[in-house]
């Protein structure tokens, strides 16, 4: 189990990485693509911060309540991610991958707090 929290350690600060690459092009436009921006490097990046420090967590109880912070930033993520291609800002091919993988990452999250809360119940 401990390989698959490394793995998520490694997915979730990789895209962080793509994260602050799309805001620095988002940040390159004045109102709103800014605006944005600011809002999704908040969001995209704590996932992987929570992620982080639910590894040093000090209960299961902890280690599930920052997953399911890092689950709440997903989802806003996943919202912004969603608003940026409606709104036509940045090119829908280039944010499709970065959608897919946040997707991929809600799951993942998503499925080792159910395994975690099934485990603690046992």
């Amino acid at each position: 189990m401990m390989n698959n929290h490394k793995q998520i350690t490694d997915r979730t600060f990789e895209f962080s990485v793509c994260i602050i690459n799309l805001c620095k092009v988002l940040n390159e436009s004045s109102g709103v693509g800014r605006t944005l921006s600011q809002q999704l490097l908040k969001s995209g990046t704590s996932i992987g911060a929570n992620v982080e420090e639910s590894q040093s967590a000090q209960s299961t109880v902890d280690f599930v309540h920052k997953l399911e912070i890092a689950l709440k930033e997903g989802r806003e993520t996943k919202y912004w991610l969603r608003l940026l291609i409606a709104s036509e800002l940045i090119s829908e091919d280039r944010l499709l991958p970065i959608l897919g993988e946040i997707n991929e990452l809600i799951k993942i999250i998503a499925a080792i707090v159910v395994k975690t809360k099934q485990n603690r119940q046992q």
